[in-house]
């Protein structure tokens, strides 16, 4: 299956299989957050929710390569731009939470369709094309369905 099939199709499809009050194998967040934050992750790669470079301009490129590689993320990967303590819950219920992941990843579909050859910047590793950014959402699933135990 490729990465942008697993993002669209797959992704979502475990995410419905995840109790909302379920705890990560590491971290902080319980199923429903994790959802909630995947979706906004996926919107900074939307053109709707530029992003500030926060890593210093002279690490970017060795950050690029790892987000760029095969290697995962480490369990307890610390966001720099994340609170030690998950943010309130943005829905209801967990329904909510995974219909507005899905509208972020058309959403997203949708920008790199209407804007051929774009960019946009992500915090941590600078400018990012379509391909890139599907890479690292990608990476970034994968990382957490594997916290909640859904690979």
């Amino acid at each position: 299956m490729d990465k942008l099939d697993f993002l669209k199709t797959e992704f979502p499809k475990l995410l419905h299989t995840l109790q909302p009050e379920t705890i990560g194998k590491w971290g902080v967040m319980n199923g429903q957050q994790m959802v909630e934050h995947m979706a906004e992750s996926v919107s900074f790669a939307t053109g709707k929710n530029n992003q500030a470079l926060h890593t210093p301009a002279e690490h970017v490129g060795k950050y690029k390569d790892f987000a760029m590689s095969d290697k995962e993320f480490k369990p307890n990967t610390k966001n720099a731009l994340l609170a030690d303590t998950p943010y309130p819950l943005i829905h209801q219920k967990m329904q909510g939470a995974i219909e507005d992941y899905e509208k972020e990843i058309a959403a997203f579909i949708n920008y790199f369709v209407t804007n051929k050859g774009a960019t946009l910047t992500n915090s941590f590793f600078g400018e990012l094309n379509f391909e890139e950014w599907v890479h690292l959402l990608h990476k970034h699933a994968v990382h957490h369905s594997k916290q909640f135990g859904l690979l």
